[in-house]
């Protein structure tokens, strides 16, 4: 399993403390420095069966910034991809990959459900 975190997000420390206090292995990948292709976002998404916007740090400085919340409905989904491609800020993490699963952010209850 493999997990796309930024080391200055709260949230992130959280979810891993969280892993580490249930024994549960992980590849760590940071998320500015190592952040997913085009290709690997279309997968994550296929996987996920959550709507690609889900993707999406919705609270980030970029997405803000940008005003994608106003651009973001107008967006084809390739373009959205292309989007999310560019920059890891922009991907909500924790990102979690596992082999038939993918998880978008921390919300402890979902987690338990596909990780505990």
């Amino acid at each position: 399993m493999k997990i796309y975190c930024y080391s200055k997000c709260s949230t992130c420390k959280k979810a891993l403390a969280w892993l580490d206090e249930r024994g549960i292995k992980y590849e760590l990948l940071d998320i500015k420095e190592q952040h997913p292709g085009e290709e690997e976002l279309r997968r994550f998404h296929g996987k996920s069966g959550l709507p690609l916007k889900k993707f999406f740090n919705t609270s980030g400085m970029i997405y803000r910034e940008m005003e994608l919340s106003k651009k973001l409905p107008t967006m084809s989904e390739d373009e959205q991809y292309a989007l999310l491609a560019t920059d890891g800020m922009l991907v909500k993490r924790p990102l979690v990959v596992g082999d038939d699963f993918v998880l978008t952010g921390f919300r402890e209850k979902e987690w338990e459900e596909k990780l505990g």
